[in-house]
């Protein structure tokens, strides 16, 4: 499984939108630094997303992060690839017995495919978007969740990049 963490709040996203003419969109932009934060574990091989909004990306919050994960998967060995966050490379948190830690190279965010699921939720669920509060923003951000959790195949071809599935094929 592959991990990260994205910050969702406020702060709203203007992309560009279709309309008929001679109509123009007319989209609220709004900055107001209140944020929630994600975590999310994919794994790319069969598309299986898992997730835990939580109110900061810190130490303890990957624990109980990494607790839910294990105990989600308690009949599985994981295999968690994590980034070089400082949360990650305290040492302060247990590993699950049923988890394995690898970390991906320094400054290569590009390797995690996780990064695209969350392109890919802003994208599709909070362009063009203002939000009253922070919890309408974490209402609608776990609908979305939900959504991408119950869709393996959208995130499967998100995430199943040549060169995982491989590696994991030819591990022999």
């Amino acid at each position: 499984m592959f991990q990260d963490e994205a910050r969702f709040g406020r702060i709203s996203d203007c992309r560009r939108c279709w309309c008929r003419r001679p109509v123009r969109p007319l989209v609220h932009k709004m900055i107001s630094r209140q944020y929630t934060y994600v975590f999310g574990a994919v794994s790319p091989l069969d598309g299986q997303l898992d997730t835990l909004i939580l109110p900061r990306a810190d130490t303890a919050c990957m624990q109980l992060f990494l607790d839910e994960v294990a105990q989600r998967h308690h009949q599985d060995n994981i295999v968690m690839v994590l980034d070089g966050a400082g949360w990650h490379t305290t040492g302060e948190w247990v590993v699950p017995p049923n988890m394995r830690l690898l970390f991906l190279p320094p400054y290569s965010p590009e390797l995690n495919p996780v990064e695209h699921v969350w392109d890919e939720l802003r994208e599709k669920y909070f362009h063009n978007r203002v939000f009253s509060s922070l919890e309408e923003v974490e209402e609608h951000l776990l609908e979305a969740l939900v959504a991408f959790e119950r869709s393996s195949e959208r995130i499967r071809s998100i995430c199943a990049w040549p060169w995982i599935i491989n590696s994991v094929y030819n591990a022999n």
